[in-house]
């Protein structure tokens, strides 16, 4: 059983490490983002953290519509492999046709990555306007307006940079998102000082000027692995931009598989969102550190991404080639490897607890020491709540290898607002427990998601392995 484990632990590595790397280099950006809010001040990191809470809302949204890209692509270059076994012509019809159908997948994924991104930069800036309405102080308001209309634009790209990714991914080939997010990060710093203080002759943005800068690393991201992948050998000839040739069919196949995940997506994301916005009704300072932490967990929960992408991509390609017992062994090795790190990341914030928050909140002012006090008290909570966090994500990405997308958020409905959300809501307020018991409440609401994500996994691989067996016999 060891054995097994460290096998397999080795081929999920394979693809899953460079998504995990990619992840923490993308979450990076975000995090130098909060820090450079930080050093504007309480107030400034408040309404920063309210604004990237609401575009990252949209933002996992509209991934969600294309993250079934990366399973569909995965399925079709296995049937190409299973082609190769063919002999004579066969082999070369069954390969051209699987090459043409990836091929088709890009193109519906860019015309459906094109929609929800215009969409979604609308709504932001309409959400905006509306934050007035949600009990959060006027200034913070003020400032997070702002930063919604600079974030606004840089939502496309990052839309086609997702949709690029997820081919990229799906043909275990995603070695350029790395290089290009470790240079994304250079350059929003960099773009980030200039705008904030005004140099080179620029106009100084403040705040305003982080999301301006944000915009503009997505676009240039995007263009660098367009280019990349285009340049390689084996994508380049798949790689097609001219969604408005797209196959009616594809895209609403794709818009089929994604509502479901962008809704999972959007429910996970609402629910951070609205915890959000009860923790800014206790004032600035707790607002503030609901943002640090939450922006600890989202470091940690990369690696919950990694693995959830690699092993639903792993369970699309054995299932296609007919290895359902591999699909199986596939959760315990994701699992065994999520709870491994988080264990290590848990200790980190329970020993070192001033460390960690250091980057984002300094000592010296009122505001700021309650803020460190409160953000201390939550990375308890925070050590606990990451493995459920993890193996949530992972029962998503473990489901949707199945093509089975709509339990997903059948689940989430239950978990995060059946009874995390009124959990978070009875602990916070009625208890008297404040932005702790948002948390706890949180903790509560993944615990039951992961339950009930996992268990459906395996019972639907059961059923799929006897479906497939039938169908063998017959």
């Amino acid at each position: 059983m060891p054995t097994t484990l460290l096998r397999d632990s080795r081929a999920l590595a394979t693809l899953a490490v460079p998504l995990i790397l990619t992840q923490l280099a993308q979450v990076a950006l975000t995090t130098t983002d909060t820090v450079m809010m930080g050093l504007l001040g309480t107030r400034e990191l408040a309404a920063g953290g309210l604004a990237v809470v609401i575009f990252n809302q949209l933002r996992t949204m509209g991934v969600g519509l294309v993250t079934s890209v990366g399973n569909l692509v995965a399925a079709a270059a296995a049937r190409t492999e299973k082609a190769a076994a063919t002999a004579g012509n066969d082999r070369e019809v069954a390969s051209r046709e699987a090459r043409e159908e990836v091929r088709g997948i890009v193109r519906a994924s860019m015309a459906v990555a094109t929609l929800a991104g215009l969409a979604g930069a609308v709504l932001m800036v309409l959400i905006g306007q509306a934050l007035t309405w949600l009990g959060q102080d006027a200034a913070v308001v003020d400032r997070a307006r702002t930063m919604l209309t600079a974030l606004a634009p840089g939502l496309l790209p990052c839309l086609w940079f997702q949709a690029i990714r997820q081919f990229t991914v799906g043909m275990r080939r995603p070695q350029a998102l790395l290089r290009i997010t470790v240079a994304s990060i250079a350059v929003n710093a960099g773009l980030n000082w200039v705008l904030i203080h005004g140099s080179f002759g620029l106009p100084r943005l403040g705040l305003t000027g982080i999301g301006v800068a944000t915009s503009s690393v997505y676009f240039l991201s995007f263009l660098a692995l367009y280019a990349a992948a285009r340049r390689d050998s084996e994508l380049g000839s798949l790689l097609t931009l001219n969604f408005t040739k797209s196959d009616p069919a594809t895209v609403k196949r794709l818009i089929g598989l994604g509502i479901p995940i962008a809704a999972t997506y959007g429910s996970e994301a609402g629910f951070f969102s609205i915890t959000a916005l009860m923790a800014g009704s206790f004032g600035p300072a707790a607002l503030a550190a609901h943002t640090a932490v939450n922006q600890l967990v989202y470091i940690a929960f990369q690696v919950a991404v990694g693995l959830s992408h690699a092993a639903s991509i792993n369970v699309s390609r054995e299932l296609a080639l007919g290895r359902h017992e591999d699909a199986r062994r596939i959760k315990n090795t994701a699992l065994s490897c999520a709870a491994a790190v988080m264990s290590v990341v848990g200790a980190v914030y329970l020993i070192l607890p001033q460390l960690v928050l250091e980057p984002f909140l300094d000592s010296g002012s009122a505001d700021s020491d309650r803020a460190l006090t409160i953000a201390t008290q939550l990375l308890v909570v925070t050590a606990f709540l990451q493995f459920f966090d993890c193996a949530q994500n992972i029962g998503v990405g473990l489901l949707r290898g199945l093509d089975d997308t709509r339990s997903g958020f059948r689940i989430t409905l239950i978990g995060y607002w059946a009874v995390g959300l009124p959990a978070s809501w009875l602990l916070a307020y009625p208890l008297g427990l404040d932005t702790p018991g948002i948390w706890l409440g949180l903790l509560t609401g993944l615990a039951t998601t992961a339950v009930l994500l996992l268990r459906r996994y395996s019972d639907s691989l059961s059923t799929h392995a006897r479906h497939g067996r039938a169908v063998a016999e017959a």
